[in-house]
């Protein structure tokens, strides 16, 4: 992670780029996730059919399940911005969510507490609604010094720890700071990264579906 360092740039130049979420689309039997996040989520610089929240939708109805998975994402969010829309992201019909948030705390230098408290109230809501949380981990650029970097990467794991939640421990595991798997910007995944992401991440998803709550 430790290219991000000069992008905070980029970030606070990305524009809004998420449609509403539509979770009535699906159908009312079909288990629906949320995919909640950032550019990461929504698919910056890649057509929507490239993006996380359609290549894991397209990736489990491979593997025989129906679920419709819901981009959420709003490029440049903060931890604080998408709490702030967390009611308008988890409309009715939502079954599960994954949240991938923090990486532009990390870049804007937001005090890691924050950052925590934030996230906590945003798990602390979706329990409240019963759905199943999938909490997925960023890293802070190493330029941030190292006290900055060790209280950041231990917001997750103590947050899923605290609530119980499930922990992917890394977004990017696997894909940061590999070029043949990055945009040219270093920040965000092209394809073929998304599409690693999306296999690295599905045993965790499964999981989360398993606690998915049949719906009345």
């Amino acid at each position: 992670m430790n290219r991000l360092g000069g992008a905070l740039v980029l970030f606070a130049a990305a524009l809004l780029c998420a449609a509403a979420p539509r979770v009535g689309d699906a159908k009312e039997d079909t288990p629906v996730i949320v995919a909640f996040g950032d550019s990461l989520i929504a698919g910056l610089g890649l057509p929507e059919s490239e993006s996380f929240p359609a290549k894991l939708e397209a990736a489990l109805k491979a593997r025989g399940k129906e679920v419709s998975v819901v981009n959420a994402g709003v490029s440049g969010d903060t931890s604080a911005a998408a709490l702030k829309r967390l009611d308008w992201a988890l409309a009715d019909g939502a079954s599960a969510i994954i949240v991938e948030l923090g990486g532009n705390d990390a870049l804007q230098g937001i005090p890691p507490e924050g950052t925590k408290a934030n996230l906590a109230k945003i798990i602390e809501a979706a329990q409240a609604k019963h759905l199943p949380v999938l909490l997925a981990g960023m890293e802070a650029p190493r330029n941030m010094g190292r006290d900055y970097t060790d209280a950041f990467h231990a917001i997750y794991p103590a947050l899923a720890a605290q609530y119980g939640v499930l922990l992917y421990p890394f977004f990017l595991d696997g894909v940061a700071l590999e070029d043949s798997l990055m945009q040219a910007d270093g920040i965000h995944p092209n394809a073929k990264g998304v599409t690693k992401i999306v296999e690295q991440i599905m045993p965790k998803v499964d999981e989360l579906l398993a606690r998915v709550k049949p719906k009345d």
